[in-house]
C-alpha cells in the first residue's frame, strides 16, 4: 500500500507542478506578448478554466502527502512527507490569499472592460506565482525522496 500511494502521491503532485511550470514560464509570457485584447481574452479564459480545477488539485495534492506523511511516521521518509505536506499547504494559503483575488479580478476583464494597469496586475501575478512554482517544486522533490526512502 505504501509504494501505491507514494506512486499516486508523487503523480498528482508532479503533474501538478509541470502545469504549473508550464504556465510560469511558457503560457504566460506568451500571452503577455499578445497585443493587449488577445492577451486579456486568453488569460481571462486561463484565469476561469484553471481556476475551476486547480484548487480540488492542490487541496488533493496537500491531502495525498499529508496521508504519505501520516502512513510514513517515525520512519526516514515521514520528514521529507511532513515538509513536503508543509510546503504543499503554503502554497494553499499563498494561492487563496495573494494569487486568487487577482485571478478572480482578471477572470472577468475583456478587451473592451479591463483596469488601466491589468498588465502590470498580470506581471505581478506572475511574480507571485514564480514564488509559488518553487515551493510547490521543492514539494514535489520532497515527496518524491519520501517516496523512495520509504
Amino acid at each position: 500500500m505504501l509504494v501505491t500511494l507514494a506512486v499516486i502521491t508523487a503523480t498528482v503532485v508532479g503533474v501538478m507542478v509541470g502545469v504549473e511550470f508550464a504556465v510560469a514560464v511558457f503560457v504566460n509570457p506568451i500571452l503577455l506578448r499578445l497585443p493587449a485584447g488577445s492577451s486579456l481574452e486568453a488569460r481571462a479564459d486561463g484565469a476561469r478554466v484553471l481556476g475551476r480545477v486547480m484548487p480540488f488539485w492542490y487541496c488533493g495534492s496537500v491531502l495525498l502527502t499529508a496521508w504519505l506523511a501520516a502512513v510514513t511516521w517515525g520512519r526516514p521518509a515521514g520528514d521529507a512527507a511532513m515538509a513536503a505536506a508543509a510546503l504543499l499547504a503554503v502554497s494553499v494559503v499563498m494561492s487563496i490569499a495573494l494569487l486568487v483575488p487577482i485571478n478572480n479580478r482578471s477572470a472577468t476583464w475583456t478587451a473592451d472592460h479591463h483596469p488601466i494597469d491589468w498588465r502590470e496586475q498580470q506581471q505581478r501575478w506572475d511574480r507571485l506565482h514564480y514564488a509559488r512554482v518553487a515551493i510547490i517544486v521543492a514539494g514535489f522533490v520532497l515527496t518524491l525522496v519520501a517516496g523512495t526512502v520509504a
